[in-house]
């Protein structure tokens, strides 16, 4: 079986094998500090084969970014057919990304620290890409101020205030921890929803 550009099953696994290894070398050493011939060594193969699979470093760069997008908005698909009450959905959305970040802390870590380093047409997809997923968060906060479940607020803002929440555990939770993903989840929409304020 191949895909629409050709390439085969086995072909596609490598090329994942090679970006998942080279995220970890990036969010070790730094994408400006990696060069060519370490991430040829750490996936064991030569820079013809490098090309072959992948490209550029920076096409490198592009597909660890996409690699995270595409599981973030499969998340999104996934709370979105779950349905729910607005806060349910939040929470939801919570976990799916929650899940991303300590399932590919690597490629995380890369995507938050190196995307500046994207130029053109690869800078202009993660731009888009990131921005059509905040339009799915803004959406939930927006369904919630019409149905009563929030109060009013800038939705754009309230967005930004969300995902620096979420986005920050990369620095501090990870996979087999103290806290699993919905208990973190729980209490972020908990607080975020509710505030920390006591309830009168």
């Amino acid at each position: 079986m191949k895909d629409k550009q050709g390439k085969s099953a086995k072909w596609q696994a490598r090329r994942h094998e090679i970006v998942d290894a080279s995220a970890k070398v990036f969010a070790e050493r730094g994408y400006h500090a990696t060069s060519t011939t370490e991430l040829c060594e750490a996936n064991g193969i030569g820079k013809g084969a490098l090309y072959y699979y992948i490209g550029s470093k920076e096409q490198l760069l592009a597909a660890i970014h996409d690699r995270v997008m595409d599981e973030v908005m499969l998340g999104a698909d996934r709370a979105d057919l779950a349905g729910g009450t607005p806060t349910e959905q939040l929470m939801m959305l919570g976990e799916e990304l929650l899940d991303v970040i300590f399932r590919f802390p690597d490629h995380v870590w890369v995507f938050l620290h190196d995307f500046p380093a994207l130029t053109g047409k690869n800078a202009e997809s993660f731009r888009q890409r990131r921005r059509a997923y905040e339009r799915r968060v803004e959406a939930v906060f927006q369904r919630g101020i019409e149905s009563g479940d929030f109060r009013p607020t800038d939705t754009r803002l309230a967005v930004i205030a969300w995902l620096g929440m979420h986005n920050y555990t990369y620095l501090s939770l990870r996979a087999g921890g103290h806290f699993s993903v919905k208990e973190v989840a729980k209490s972020f929409a908990d607080i975020f929803v509710w505030g920390i304020a006591t309830r009168t």
